[in-house]
């Protein structure tokens, strides 16, 4: 196989405890053939973006529940940056309010993916990113 496989973190920030839709998600990305790296439950930012820099991911799957999205997604992507990882694909999963999507996209989120969202739908759209230009 020529092609590399894509790299993905799925992490779980802030306190939610519920990681079933993230475990899905990356069981469902590990089957479309991408080399998966789960990280657990309350992870901060800065956990994540440790993970993100040390197994050289090409994208962060995020799972939020909580409604602590517009506090922790600017902070990864703020420490994304930092480390110099801006090219680093991030997508979102979780309980996200239609009003906040387009602000998250703005911020640098690739997609934001609700309750019930096709899980091959999900590998499509970080197959794609994760081969894009601007990834790796």
């Amino acid at each position: 196989m020529d092609e590399k496989r894509i790299r993905v973190l799925v992490a779980k920030p802030g306190l939610d405890g519920h990681d079933r839709g993230a475990k899905v998600v990356a069981r469902a990305l590990r089957d479309a053939g991408m080399e998966v790296i789960y990280t657990g439950l309350r992870q901060t930012p800065e956990m994540i973006v440790e993970a993100a820099l040390q197994e050289d991911v090409d994208v962060v799957g995020l799972s939020i529940l909580s409604g602590a999205h517009m506090a922790l997604v600017p902070r990864i992507l703020e420490l994304l940056s930092n480390q110099g990882l801006e090219n680093v694909r991030v997508f979102l999963g979780g309980i996200i309010p239609e009003e906040d999507v387009p602000l998250l996209k703005q911020m640098g989120v690739v997609e934001v993916f609700g309750p019930g969202a096709n899980t091959q739908t999900i590998a499509q759209v970080i197959r794609h990113v994760g081969h894009s230009p601007e990834a790796s």
